[in-house]
């Protein structure tokens, strides 16, 4: 468990780490990106090596109707975290919705996988989009929507939240976790 403790720290770490230490960051310069990518990246391989090895009380696991509702959160999050919301028209007022859309990967996740390790990972992903947005929002409080879109778009990229969650069960299924029930 404590690999995905690690884990989860460094994600949130590397994400605030600009907002905690401006000066810090800011004198970094540029290389100060590849060194974030790597805590990131380091971040992502602890969380994933961390919940396969973690153990922890089962509260809940895969039901045929929390699998229906785990999938169809995950086509709204994988619209939410495409370009769909900022070209379209249906969401191009929404301020943060690649963050909204992790939120409801984080939220779909929870539903089927009840179990402490993923409280730790889903749940602390979860807890760091929602801090992430009111820190966002109070650091840059001015913010202007984008131009509105059109409706074609949204499904455009609907259809293709669509096929790529076809595509993720699939990998997910190899995986041994299979996702479509």
């Amino acid at each position: 468990m404590g690999l995905l403790i690690l884990g989860v720290a460094l994600w949130w770490g590397g994400h605030f780490f600009k907002r905690v230490a401006p000066g810090a960051r800011a004198n970094m310069g540029d290389k100060g990106k590849g060194v974030i990518a790597l805590v990131l990246a380091a971040s992502i391989l602890l969380m994933i090596f961390g919940y396969r090895m973690a153990d922890g009380a089962f509260f809940w696991g895969r039901h045929p109707a929390t699998v229906g509702i785990n999938n169809l959160l995950m086509i709204a999050a994988l619209y939410f975290m495409s370009p769909g919301p900022r070209k379209g028209a249906l969401f191009h007022k929404m301020r943060h919705p690649m963050l909204t859309g992790f939120l409801l990967w984080t939220v779909a996740h929870l539903l089927v996988n009840g179990d402490t390790p993923s409280f730790v990972l889903f749940g602390g992903l979860g807890l760091w989009a929602i801090a992430e947005m009111v820190v966002i929002n109070r650091a840059e409080p001015d913010w202007t929507p984008h131009a509105k879109g059109s409706i074609k778009k949204d499904a455009i990229f609907v259809a293709a939240s669509v096929v790529l969650l076809v595509v993720i069960g699939f990998v997910h299924t190899w995986l041994g976790y299979p996702a479509f029930g």
